[in-house]
């Protein structure tokens, strides 16, 4: 690495960024602040290969990373300083950690020497991030900074993934050590880095239930796209003639087109169809999902009687919220590579019971939808928008949905066309603003995709000031907001559980257009429905940032795919 001010030693700062560049790190999205200084400066004098993305806000800076992540299967990366810092950076920390996606996240802090002497920022880093990542660690010495780098990449890739933090001192930063202690196994930089393997005797557990099983259906999550076990998967679900739905983190597991495919499953973004075809299942093969609330309908989907076979990397997953009768621990892909050699050596009777009522199905499912997608009715219908998006989004595009409308929509109405990363949202802890500055992450992980950012208006005044980062950086992120003047999904609970006793959840309606356009990106403004489609189709082929602004129905008035309302 050129650049180094110094032939047989290096600043700790520098040591940082040469771990970062050993382990395959192309793009650190931050903020900048007074402890970070000698961090920086290492930045812009090596020679690293390595793009720093400025954000404006830290909490965009991890959600810009963790969308990265997930898009590439490397480890995303982000940075702040410390202690507001610290702070504004954990949510997005959390959802990564939560969300089983690979993240290193670095906040400088104060000097060793000043701890306990009450200097400004100063706070318990490592008591703060332990609870909420797989490893954190404050540094005390320079010589420990390779080792920390090295543990926690090795932590966010490994196992389970998740996130690491590191607290990097600010006199540590200016301190030598020896650059031959700068060195990374190039698996750590990507996940999964190793992959752990099923016990045999788990495997011809598992395959007794499924051969006993008469209508058995997979529900699978993100993690068998983490695994990339996406060829797996479809294969196995054709030897068993088993219908395949899906968890929003795993929509995309297989393609939407596949004439196994159910959909996601679930209160966000389930159906009654889809429900119905889950509670006919005599038997449910999870597999990279924790079987979680959403997923579940809170336990109630699957019911009792039905046989469980859960496949999950976490061995804490397996078992926790139902009881199984066969489980492996071990990653997606193997799992299934071996149920597929067990079962080609059995005697496999597959009568496709469920497969033959999936047609049934997706004509109830769909029956509704159609019919409001080509509503004329005012403010514009949810699924107007979708249809226009399926029409016109290339196959191979990428939607990151905030957690409010867009995300049930756009998880049991969206269509992917094709396997793989092409719906992103925030499912761990649901936070507000996630789908504008992780777009731009997203859109640095694929450059030659096309990405649509969707989000409510609500999640539009969390992260506003990234639209200056976006122009900055020349990010061709293609953003709608559906704007209904409301924090959607709480009125909506307050609609259904509370008698309809609106408080504190409405707000004046910005015209988010030309907020847009003051940030110099092009932008529409609609109201009339038939000027929806034609909006998406020009913002599509508009060859840079572009904003669709919705004027869109209520959320307590539509018929958006949520089973039931906090209430």
């Amino acid at each position: 690495m050129r650049g180094l001010l110094h032939n047989d030693r290096v600043t700790g700062a520098e040591a940082a960024v040469m771990s970062l560049a050993s382990h395959g790190v192309e793009y650190v999205f931050g903020l900048c602040g007074d402890t970070s200084l000698p961090f920086y400066d290492a930045l812009a004098r090596l020679n690293h290969g390595i793009t720093h993305v400025l954000a404006r806000d830290e909490r965009s800076a991890a959600y810009m990373a963790d969308a990265y992540a997930r898009v590439t299967g490397k480890v995303g990366v982000c940075e702040g300083p410390s202690g507001g810092g610290a702070t504004y950076i954990l949510p997005g920390v959390v959802e990564a950690n939560e969300s089983s996606t690979a993240m290193v996240c670095i906040t400088s802090d104060v000097p060793v020497t000043a701890r306990g002497r009450y200097p400004l920022t100063e706070l318990d880093q490592t008591a703060m991030f332990r609870p909420l990542t797989k490893a954190a660690t404050t540094i005390d010495h320079v010589d420990q900074i390779p080792d920390v780098f090295r543990k926690s990449f090795r932590a966010a890739t490994t196992g389970r993934p998740g996130a690491a933090h590191i607290a990097l001192p600010y006199d540590l930063q200016k301190q030598t050590l020896d650059p031959s202690k700068v060195w990374a196994l190039a698996r750590h930089g990507r996940f999964p880095a190793f992959r752990a393997g099923p016990d045999p005797e788990t495997v011809e557990e598992a395959l007794e239930v499924i051969l006993a099983a008469k209508r058995p259906v997979f529900v699978v999550g993100g993690g068998v796209i983490l695994s990339h076990a996406m060829e797996e998967l479809e294969e196995l679900a054709a030897l068993l003639q088993a219908p395949v739905a899906s968890t929003i983190s795993g929509h995309g597991a297989i393609s939407d087109m596949h004439p196994l495919a159910v959909g996601v499953v679930g209160a966000n973004g389930g159906t009654d169809a889809t429900r119905e075809l889950l509670q006919d299942a005599d038997c449910v093969i999870f597999v990279g999902c924790r079987a979680g609330s959403t997923t579940t309908e809170h336990g109630k989907v699957p019911g009792p009687g039905t046989s469980i076979v859960h496949i999950d990397a976490d061995p804490m997953v397996v078992g926790a919220n139902y009881r199984c009768d066969a489980g492996i621990v071990a990653d997606a892909k193997l799992a299934l590579a071996a149920l597929l050699e067990a079962l080609r050596t059995s005697d496999v009777k597959a009568d496709g019971v469920l497969a033959g009522k999936l047609e049934a199905m997706r004509l109830k499912k769909w029956e509704m939808f159609n019919r409001l997608a080509v509503s004329d009715e005012r403010p514009i219908r949810p699924e107007r928008l979708l249809a226009a998006l399926q029409t016109h989004m290339p196959q191979d595009g990428i939607i990151v949905a905030d957690p409010g409308t867009p995300c049930p929509y756009f998880s049991g109405y969206y269509r992917l066309p094709i396997a793989g990363r092409h719906f992103i949202t925030n499912r761990a802890h649901g936070a507000l603003g996630f789908s504008l500055s992780a777009g731009i992450g997203a859109w640095y992980g694929r450059q030659d995709a096309t990405v649509v950012s969707v989000m409510g208006d609500g999640s539009f005044g969390f992260a506003v000031g990234e639209m200056e980062t976006l122009t900055r950086m020349n990010v061709p992120l293609k953003m709608v907001v559906i704007s209904n003047a409301s924090f959607g999904w709480i009125k909506a609970s307050q609609n259904s559980g509370y008698g309809s006793r609106y408080f504190s959840v409405d707000f004046s309606r910005t015209d988010h257009a030309r907020v847009a356009e003051s940030y110099g990106i092009k932008s529409w403004r609609v109201e009339d429905p038939a000027a929806v489609e034609p909006a998406v189709k020009d913002a599509l082929a508009h060859d840079g940032p572009a904003l669709i602004d919705i004027v869109a129905q209520p959320l307590q008035e539509t018929n958006v795919p949520v089973s039931a309302w906090m209430g």
